[in-house]
């Protein structure tokens, strides 16, 4: 099996039975904020998009590359497509122009032509992505590969049962906006952002110990940022609390930890693997490269910023009445909304930037009312969350008729935010679901499992706790750590305080616990 590093989480592998494309991203993504780094644009695309299956892991921008899937990948490839709660990803690859798709049931191995095996696990909750991630499994001749990319499933169970794998990809860096837009003291940023970081590799090292892999490949990330006005995001300054580190730092702290299968692809890199090792190839060698990380960037920035400059001057929609479209299009999904309604439990306020014609600083505050289902101007109110950002990005959201408001502005980091006490995942929730299919299917997923009853107890540390934690379900047998009194599910960095059973990290998702003796 001979995979090609093409760039953040794509890569093409190939076998004698055919050849599997996945997630080719090259084009900038979030409002030209990201772009992939190390730099894969001049690579032949012309050759590498000839394959036999395309597979694209979700509908994330860095994943999923419409311009570039238009251009450069065949449309004689075969789809091999996530069982997703939605037919969003098939209805946008088929405007494309792609017309052939095997639907793979979830978890269940799909023997293809030539003795090639495939199976994809997909991940449903709302907040997998947008509605919808998932991992692809290969194998042929007794090699086994899992791309993980930057999926969260809550154990690799599934795939270890398929017998030993031999190359194992997944993400290491952020993908978040947290906490780098927050209005905080810069010394409050740093210590938030450290902790992320701590906890994207105790993630990173959980996947990696359960999988037990004879190589491991840190993909899907870092971004960079070229950007005159993201460029501080960049992890080139030394800052602690940065949270997009890159590939040579993974070996660094993988080292720390005994890691020393790890393999970085690079774009052009080429790894030969077989069931007795791998063998890799790379266009400049990894450590000189990313020792010269600063001159790269500096190159890039200069290189793109004709099409940074193009984006922007696309954005602008002064004949969007922003106030009339929110309400058009959002106050419905208000009037439908449940449980992500009552789960974010206020007004959010959103600050529009923008010039007069003097060339003055205006801002309209506009108010999504949760309670009072309702759009409407800011009333002088206090508001559990605020976001800040410019109006030309809300006009063409909307001028766009952009049903996912994470995928695109949250995630291009061009706004800043405040919020009064905990995290809400059902903010971000309600915003990613601005179509009648989304907001349907989140409302009855938050609906099942709001009245599933989790009775399976497990012990930790002198605590009995639930088995699963209320977040995302997760195993806390195997992610749960208890310090003290606390409990924090490490998939995703959820905090617990066991005598109350109350959640520190967000509103809600109350766990069940009491303390051993007192179970016994």
């Amino acid at each position: 099996m001979r995979v090609t590093g093409t760039g953040h989480a794509s890569m093409r592998i190939d076998t004698a039975a055919g050849s599997i494309l996945c997630d080719p991203w090259v084009n900038p993504a979030y409002f030209a904020s990201w772009f992939p780094f190390p730099d894969n644009s001049q690579l032949d695309w012309d050759a590498l998009g000839q394959v036999d299956y395309l597979y694209v892991s979700h509908l994330h921008r860095d994943h999923f590359d419409a311009k570039h899937l238009r251009d450069y990948i065949s449309k004689d490839a075969t789809v091999l497509l996530p069982e997703f709660p939605t037919s969003e990803m098939e209805d946008e690859l088929r405007e494309l122009g792609f017309t052939k798709f095997l639907k793979a049931p979830n978890e269940q191995v799909v023997e293809l032509p030539g003795g090639l095996k495939i199976m994809i696990q997909a991940l449903t909750s709302p907040t997998d992505g947008p509605i919808g991630d998932s991992s692809l499994w290969v194998e042929y001749d007794g090699v086994r590969l899992l791309n993980q990319n930057d999926a969260r499933p809550t154990d690799l169970s599934v795939f270890n049962e398929l017998g030993h794998v031999h190359a194992h990809m997944l993400q290491f860096s952020g993908a978040i906006w947290y906490p780098m837009v927050y209005e905080l003291p810069q010394s409050a940023k740093t210590a938030f952002g450290k902790q992320k970081r701590e906890r994207q590799f105790d993630r990173t090292w959980r996947y990696i110990d359960d999988l037990k892999a004879d190589h491991v490949f840190p993909i899907a990330g870092p971004p960079c940022f070229l950007d005159d006005a993201l460029w501080q995001f960049n992890d080139i300054f030394g800052d602690e609390g940065n949270i997009f580190p890159d590939q040579s730092v993974f070996l660094a702290e993988y080292a720390k930890v005994g890691g020393t299968n790890g393999i970085v692809l690079l774009p052009g890199s080429v790894t030969e693997i077989t069931t007795e090792g791998a063998t890799t190839t790379h266009p400049v060698p990894v450590e000189e490269f990313f020792a010269n990380k600063v001159a790269h960037l500096e190159e890039m920035r200069e290189r793109k910023r004709p099409i940074i400059e193009a984006e922007k001057a696309s954005w602008r929609h002064p004949e969007v009445d922003v106030l009339g479209e929110m309400k058009r299009r959002i106050e419905p999904l208000l009037d439908e909304s449940i449980y992500l309604a009552k789960g974010v439990g206020g007004p959010v306020r959103f600050d529009l930037v923008g010039t007069d014609s003097s060339g003055g600083e205006t801002v309209e505050s506009i108010v999504v009312d949760f309670p009072g289902k309702e759009v409407r101007p800011y009333a002088d109110e206090k508001v559990r969350y605020r976001f800040r950002t410019e109006r030309a990005l809300i006009e063409h959201l909307l001028h766009i008729g952009e049903v996912d408001w994470v995928n695109s502005l949250f995630l291009s980091c061009r706004f800043s935010a405040a919020r009064i006490g905990q995290y809400n995942e059902f903010v971000y929730a309600f915003f990613k679901c601005l179509s009648e299919e989304r907001l349907q299917y989140a409302e009855g997923w938050y609906d099942e499992h709001e009245r599933a009853v989790d009775a399976e107890d497990i012990t930790l540390d002198g605590w009995v706790v639930q088995r699963r934690c209320p977040h995302l379900k997760a195993d806390l047998s195997r992610f749960g750590i208890v310090d003290g009194d606390q409990l924090t599910c490490q998939l995703h960095g959820w905090r617990f305080d066991l005598a109350s059973g109350r959640c520190l990290t967000s509103v809600g998702h109350k766990i069940r616990a009491e303390r051993a003796e007192t179970a016994s």
